[in-house]
């Protein structure tokens, strides 16, 4: 498979920009450019291997991963290091597990104002109170 930035992006669900800016950050190469003449000439070509990475970049950020641990994670994908991918995996578990507390607390504030505002249809409703500073 040779295909060309667009295609690539299109195939990972991702805008070309997108494509650019893992570049830029070092997740992504950049083939060279094949053909032409001079300046500006040719098209850079991306094989499977490229959407392979591109798609891992994408469900690793689906899971919460910065751009950073992806990184290091593709970095880790070639010294085998284990434990340090279980590290990391480990750390993510923990942010997401404060984050659902967080929201599980958030639900049930606005659960028990919803309910009071549904107890009487006198004054503001508390979920409104709530919310002023």
């Amino acid at each position: 498979m040779q295909i060309t930035i667009g295609k690539l992006a299109q195939a990972g669900d991702v805008g070309v920009e997108t494509i650019r800016y893992y570049q830029r950050r070092g997740l992504m190469g950049t083939p060279a450019r094949s053909g032409g003449d001079g300046w500006g000439g040719g098209v850079r070509r991306y094989d499977e291997s490229d959407l392979r990475r591109l798609k891992f970049i994408r469900a690793a950020q689906a899971s919460g991963f910065t751009l950073e641990e992806i990184a290091e994670l593709l970095g880790l994908e070639e010294s085998d290091d284990r434990v340090r991918v279980r590290s990391l995996a480990r750390q993510r578990i923990d942010v997401l597990d404060a984050k659902i507390a967080q929201m599980t607390q958030t639900r049930a504030a606005l659960a028990r104002l919803a309910d009071q505002c549904a107890a009487s249809d006198k004054g503001p409703c508390p979920i409104l109170a709530a919310f002023e500073p």
